[in-house]
């Protein structure tokens, strides 16, 4: 009597779907990042040079925090 084995996955063909699915989760998180990013931006921009000031940054500081990777 023969028996035809179907629980296994083709050799390699785990990584490959896992080498997609890691793919895919980073360019999730890069475009997570970069709308976080953006809005951090927009958020500061909006503030007037005295409450930025009370912050403790400048106009010139919005890049630096916006593109930093400290947890807000």
């Amino acid at each position: 009597m023969t028996t035809f084995d179907t629980s296994r996955t083709t050799y390699g063909s785990a990584s490959v779907a896992s080498r997609f699915s890691s793919f895919i989760n980073t360019t999730i998180a890069s475009v997570v990042a970069w709308n976080d990013a953006r809005v951090t931006r927009n958020a500061l921009a909006t503030l007037s040079d005295r409450e930025l000031e009370d912050i403790g940054l400048s106009r010139s500081d919005i890049d630096t925090v916006a593109e930093s990777h400290i947890i807000r």
